[in-house]
């Protein structure tokens, strides 16, 4: 899964721009990070690929007043609303970000070229037509903190129960780096201006139980060695891995649910 999708820094800091909180400059320096280049194909009224600033001005002038994003998986197409194409699409990158009020979606596709080490990055996001209806399975803040408080302890004690940390020197280095973040805390960075604090305390809690979900399954077998018991890992990790995608999207969207209430 993807620890800080490149759906969520788009429209975090889209949303600041939207809501007059960032300069365009701060806004597409965000979204970029440390990739090389992004850029908007299909965009309404232009004939190729525009850079972020153009693009998030001319979806503004085309009535979108904020952002939210999609992080659908198999069989659980969390944040969208259709039409196929476009889910078959997001379904395919596993991200997407849906315009509100206007009918229009973006998704990522992501080239990357060089050795390693040394490798440049350039993120191409489709615009695409989408259907304006609620978003699926997208849960409130609240909803979505109390699942994740939950399946941190879960997670821990499945993590215990497949000895991860006994599965080599790199998932123990990892699993140092999670204690250290959950130490850390919440950092008041996590989000682009406009969001509530109780956003960037649940997109923490998130980002900590998608680590730890993406440890478990890159650390090998650890103490898993029978097919039951792989069997046994994926079916205890899975219900975790969907709580974390359903509190980033919950997390990532509060910005316009806030504002959709204050309405």
């Amino acid at each position: 899964m993807l620890f800080e999708p490149r759906s969520g820094r788009l429209a975090a800091w889209g949303n600041a721009l939207l809501a007059g909180l960032v300069s365009p400059d701060e806004a597409v320096l965000s979204i970029v990070g440390e990739d090389a280049v992004h850029r908007v194909a299909g965009l309404p009224g232009e004939a190729e690929p525009v850079g972020l600033t153009l693009a998030l001005g001319r979806l503004r002038g085309l009535g979108a007043s904020g952002l939210r994003i999609a992080l659908p998986a198999p069989g659980h197409p969390l944040g969208l609303s259709g039409p196929p194409e476009f889910n078959a699409r997001a379904l395919e990158a596993e991200e997407a970000v849906v315009c509100v009020g206007a009918a229009l979606g973006l998704v990522p596709e992501v080239t990357e070229a060089g050795p390693a080490g040394d490798v440049h990055v350039s993120v191409v996001w489709h615009c695409l037509p989408v259907r304006e209806a609620p978003p699926a399975d997208v849960p409130s803040l609240g909803e979505a903190e109390r699942e994740l408080a939950e399946a941190l302890r879960e997670a821990t004690v499945v993590l215990t129960r497949l000895d991860v940390a006994g599965s080599g020197p790199v998932a123990e280095a990892a699993l140092s780096a999670y204690r250290a973040r959950a130490e850390a805390g919440p950092s008041d960075g996590a989000l682009a201006p406009g969001y509530p604090a109780r956003a960037v305390r649940v997109l923490s809690l998130a980002q900590r139980v998608d680590l730890m979900v993406s440890l478990a399954y890159e650390s090998g077998h650890g103490g898993a060695v029978s097919s039951s018991e792989m069997a046994a890992r994926a079916e205890a990790l899975r219900p975790m891995e969907r709580v974390a995608r359903r509190a980033l999207v919950a997390a990532y969207n509060s910005a316009v649910e806030e504002r959709e209430r204050g309405r």
